[in-house]
């Protein structure tokens, strides 16, 4: 309301002007009187101060609001993003996404800022010229109107085409931003393959054609403000010529002829203001169309409102003929059964690319199944909320992902809520299980020491030694290893393999292997393929069946076993 109030005395001031410059010709200085001409500059004077001042209230009320728009859109887009299912982010680079939340949103901060202010009070200046044109003299003020339709033409004729062209602004804006992404995670690869040049071709060819695509936008924008402007020199043209001839038959007077001249300048100039913003609302709305991408897609489905409460679970699993797709009609695991009693520890080994992450991601439902059930102690995970699920879950996976923040943050993270709920004592007793204490305190800071994106210059043993700290201070009933200790050495897993049959005992286990040394013990395996379980069984009645494991198991063991190295 208060923009409104700030807009319409800012269209009033503009369109007062030249109506009183008018008077001032026709009744004082064509009669020569000088006291009213002063009046009237004052009175002039007076309503473009007023004029000023609500243009400026209403830049600064309008950028106020356009900023809590933003900061209010900035919030739904990563809240979304938050609640958006796994399969989602499995169909689309981090980087585009990266580039929605910041460059698109920034295309949007600046037409807030700058041109929706100007642009919303050039309309009703436009509203108010209209008005004022047709109470001085509605014949001149028709045959000025004449050009109106050549000028909507005109816009809409650009609007189609920019509108395009900044469609494709955004999208070639955002592969660059996920190339860069991609190549700088995978310098170090794409050094030790020589692929570097290859990288910097490639990203020269998205940042080309991210170019060509902009200098297309702006060579569409750029010809209509010369439209615009060939459009009001013709209406100043007929204003001089029709209006010339209405001050000769003695039907117009000189004043209304020359606030005519200004009203019409006045005319073109909010739209001459809109040709200037119109290259920012086309990026803009653009920007918007992929923004509300990610705001119309669907999160993932809501907790029953009537969720059971788990509390710490017993740790019983089962998978009840379960099948699962990725993508509709292509399913990856194929009527999966299998029973895991409190306190067991099953094993799912097999060939790359059978199934076994997607087993164990269905658990805490990253995914939920597309047919059969998943449960947990005899209830079906689909009818518990997801954090009381969550919270009786712990997962270390292979490539092991830490925060920017110190080390107690990050094994704190482990916690549910604020990471700073968990008490530098829990953090240490964590990290003494795993056994990562010692090289924590051998850091500068210790347990301060401040990580760097996903760990910064620790090792890769050292990170995964962090994220089974943090698993372990979870005190999870049910643990879940997605070949979690691959990328250890064989004496660190040794150490880490005592530490967690000590922290197991009790507790439900499902561990995915590529070293089958390490499994023996498991109470349960079973052996993945094409999506099926093909052998399941103790390691000792696996191998005496001879099958598919005891294969896997001999392949394994007639080569070198790899340190695995951190």
């Amino acid at each position: 309301m208060l923009v409104l109030v700030f807009v319409v005395l800012g269209a009033v001031a503009q369109a007062g002007g030249p109506w009183l410059i008018g008077h001032a010709i026709d009744r004082y200085i064509l009669r020569g009187d000088a006291v009213g001409l002063s009046r009237a500059m004052f009175l002039l004077l007076g309503i473009y101060v007023l004029g000023a001042i609500a243009a400026r209230g209403q830049v600064y009320q309008v950028g106020s609001i356009g900023q809590g728009l933003l900061a209010s859109m900035r919030a739904r887009i990563f809240d979304r993003l938050q609640h958006l299912s796994l399969g989602y982010f499995d169909r689309r680079p981090v980087g585009d996404l990266m580039s929605r939340v910041t460059n698109d949103v920034d295309t949007l901060n600046q037409l807030f800022s700058q041109g929706l202010t100007q642009l919303l009070g050039s309309l009703f200046s436009l509203v108010g010229i209209v008005v004022a044109m047709l109470l001085l003299d509605w014949n001149l003020a028709l045959a000025c109107f004449t050009i109106i339709p050549v000028m909507l033409f005109l816009t809409s004729f650009f609007a189609r085409r920019a509108r395009h062209a900044f469609r494709r602004t955004r999208e070639t804006v955002g592969d660059v931003t996920a190339g860069v992404q991609e190549d700088i995670m995978g310098v170090r690869e794409a050094q030790a393959f020589n692929r570097t040049e290859e990288n910097i071709a490639r990203f020269r060819q998205r940042n080309a054609a991210n170019r060509n695509a902009n200098v297309q936008a702006v060579a569409i924008t750029s010809a209509f403000a010369p439209a615009i402007d060939v459009l009001s020199t013709l209406a100043t043209a007929l204003v001089i010529g029709y209006g010339g001839y209405l001050v000769f038959t003695g039907s117009l007077s000189v004043g209304i002829l020359t606030a005519f001249l200004i009203y019409v300048q006045q005319f073109f100039r909010p739209i001459q203001l809109a040709s200037q913003v119109y290259t920012q609302a086309q990026a803009a709305v653009a920007g918007a169309e992929r923004i509300y991408n990610i705001l119309d897609e669907e999160p993932e489905p809501a907790d029953p409102p009537d969720a059971p409460k788990l509390g710490p679970a017993r740790g019983r699993i089962s998978f009840d003929h379960v099948t699962f797709a990725y993508d509709p009609g292509r399913p990856v695991l194929h009527d999966v059964s299998f029973e895991v009693e409190p306190g067991m520890t099953v094993a799912l080994v097999g060939p790359t690319g059978a199934g076994k992450t997607t087993i164990a991601s269905l658990i805490p439902r990253f995914y939920d199944v597309t047919d059969g059930a998943v449960r947990i102690d005899g209830t079906d995970v689909r009818e518990f909320a997801r954090k009381d699920l969550r919270a009786n879950i712990g997962i270390v996976l292979q490539e092991p992902f830490l925060f920017s923040g110190t080390i107690a943050e990050n094994i704190g993270y482990g916690r549910s809520g604020d990471p700073s709920e968990a008490t530098r004592e829990e953090v240490e007793s964590a990290a003494r299980v795993v056994n990562a204490h010692d090289f924590i305190v051998a850091l500068p800071d210790g347990y301060d020491a401040v990580l760097g994106e996903e760990g910064g210059a620790l090792s890769q043993g050292q990170r995964q030694l962090l994220s089974f700290a943090r698993a372990v201070l979870t005190d999870p009933r049910i643990l879940i290893l997605d070949e979690a200790t691959s990328n250890v050495d064989t004496r660190t897993e040794a150490i880490i393999q005592r530490a967690l049959a000590t922290l197991l005992e009790g507790r439900t286990s499902v561990v995915i292997a590529h070293r089958l040394s390490t499994i023996r013990n498991a109470d349960l395996i079973l052996v993945i393929e094409d999506g099926r379980i093909a052998e399941r069984g103790t390691h000792s009645e696996l191998f005496e069946r001879n099958g598919l494991y005891a294969d896997l198991y001999r392949r394994q063991f007639r080569e070198p076993v790899p340190s695995g190295g951190s």
